[in-house]
């Protein structure tokens, strides 16, 4: 039970049999039904031709019955008493008569005693009693019924269709006529047969076929779990799961497991990447300032305690940087606090104090431009692009906040070189500098643009990099409006 195929082939199993059981069950029912009106049709007409008969004064002795032994019939008065019944009956149930013998009586055709008939005997064999007429017989449906009857010595069932008959005397007989349930009970004990036989073998055969076809079409699946089987113990996430022809479930799931790898396979390489740029990162300035902390041990007069200042201050921004992508990595969700952007520009441009050139900040008076999101965060973007704006103009900086479409635009424009195109989105990812020539001092160590366009897409905004009409680079921020309550 704990495998698929077996779960697979039991359900349907199952299922086919409750089926194939109502099916049956639904197909007795309806030849039963079909036999038994069958044998009361037969019933009815050999009632209605002894009816006929009697309602015509035939004398009992002169009756012609067809089949005696198929059909047997009996005959009461108004009284239920039996007045006649045909050869070779000897018992009878189920007409409300259990006799067979013929009580004296007079004949059909003899006088009614006195109070039978009169000449005003209309109404009381008339309609209104619902009897037939004289000399007549009923025309209303015959009233059915199941019973046994024993003719020459053999028991059998029967089903026994009653009909009236008044004859010319105004006595009104009730003949019960049987047609036999013999072959409605050899056909249906044949047909159930013939399913208790059949449905075991059809089950198994739907076992079967389930089973294998489960089989089949679960095959790329342990296919597919051999291979991540054998990934786990690789380690090797270069390797794919294989991918049926068939364009059906198990084909998506090849693809997406692929895709899965692909990202997994990217996300480590990343990291791998990251650390070994971080720990390469990190060891210049270590080993700087332990020189320097190892010359002033020896020569206390040599200190440097600027450069060892610059080094230990270079250190913790670079371990801020880290921790901070690391944040980003592990989907810190920003804040909801609502900020309004050129309020935000003014007052970190205003805390830059030792700035090599100044900035030139640009907001429209009297226009309230709020972001939702982390304030450190966005402040850290907008400082960020102002570091790498300080490094590379030559005499101008502008900051720039205005409406774009459904969002805020933050632009840092400077007077430098600006960005060759094909450069544009490679100075976005980590530790990237475009400037080899230059010192690590001077260059920082290629996180800022990384983070700050980490930082813009947890906000649900963009940062891009266009060429400023001064000539240099333009660091285009753009963050959607906040939502309003």
């Amino acid at each position: 039970m704990r495998s698929v195929r077996a779960r697979a082939a039991i359900g349907a199993t199952l299922v086919v049999a409750v089926a194939l059981v109502a099916a049956g069950l639904a197909v007795l029912s309806v030849l039963r039904t079909n036999l038994i009106d069958q044998a009361d049709l037969q019933a009815e007409v050999a009632a209605r031709e002894v009816a006929g008969q009697l309602a015509l004064d035939t004398a009992y002795a002169d009756l012609d019955l067809d089949d005696e032994e198929d059909h047997p019939v009996q005959v009461t008065d108004e009284e239920g008493r039996v007045v006649f019944v045909s050869q070779g009956l000897r018992a009878i149930s189920g007409t409300g008569s259990a006799g067979v013998s013929p009580v004296p009586s007079a004949s059909v055709g003899a006088t009614p005693s006195p109070g039978d008939d009169d000449d005003d005997g209309d109404d009381d064999d008339g309609g209104g009693s619902g009897r037939p007429e004289r000399g007549e017989v009923s025309s209303d449906d015959p009233d059915f019924s199941d019973g046994t009857a024993t003719v020459d010595g053999k028991q059998a069932d029967y089903r026994f269709a009653a009909v009236e008959a008044t004859t010319s005397a105004g006595i009104t007989l009730t003949v019960h006529a049987g047609a036999p349930l013999a072959a409605e009970q050899e056909a249906v004990n044949t047909v159930r047969g013939a399913m208790l036989t059949g449905l075991p073998l059809l089950l198994a055969v739907v076992a079967g076929v389930t089973w294998l076809v489960t089989r089949r079409a679960l095959r790329p699946v342990e296919g597919i779990r051999r291979e991540m089987a054998a990934i786990t113990a690789s380690e090797d996430l270069a390797r794919r799961v294989p991918e049926p022809d068939s364009r059906d479930e198990i084909a998506r799931l090849a693809r997406t497991t692929n895709e899965t790898l692909t990202v997994l396979e990217a996300s480590v390489e990343r990291q791998r990447r990251f650390v070994a740029d971080a720990s390469h990162e990190l060891r210049s300035p270590i080993a700087s300032l332990r020189t320097q902390l190892e010359v002033a041990e020896a020569h206390p007069e040599l200190l440097d305690l600027a450069g060892a200042v610059a080094d230990t201050v270079r250190l913790q921004v670079l371990a801020a940087d880290l921790l901070l992508l690391a944040r980003l990595d592990a989907g810190e969700k920003p804040g909801a606090a609502r900020i309004e952007a050129g309020a935000l520009v003014r007052e970190e441009v205003s805390q830059r104090t030792g700035d090599r050139i100044p900035v030139t900040v640009e907001v429209a008076e009297g226009t309230a431009y709020e972001v939702s999101g982390s304030r450190g965060q966005l402040v850290r973007v907008v400082g960020n692009l102002l570091d790498n704006a300080q490094r590379h103009a030559e005499n101008r900086i502008t900051v720039q906040v205005a409406a774009d479409g459904r969002g805020v635009r933050v632009e840092v424009r400077d007077d430098g070189a600006g960005v060759p195109e094909d450069e544009r989105e490679r100075i976005f990812e980590r530790f990237v500098r475009l400037d080899d020539a230059r010192s690590r001092d001077d260059g920082g160590a290629g996180l800022g643009l990384a983070i700050a366009r980490d930082v813009a897409a947890r906000h649900g905004g963009t940062l891009t990099v266009h060429r400023a009409p001064e000539g240099g680079a333009a660091f285009r921020l753009w963050l959607p409006y906040a939502a309003t309550a």
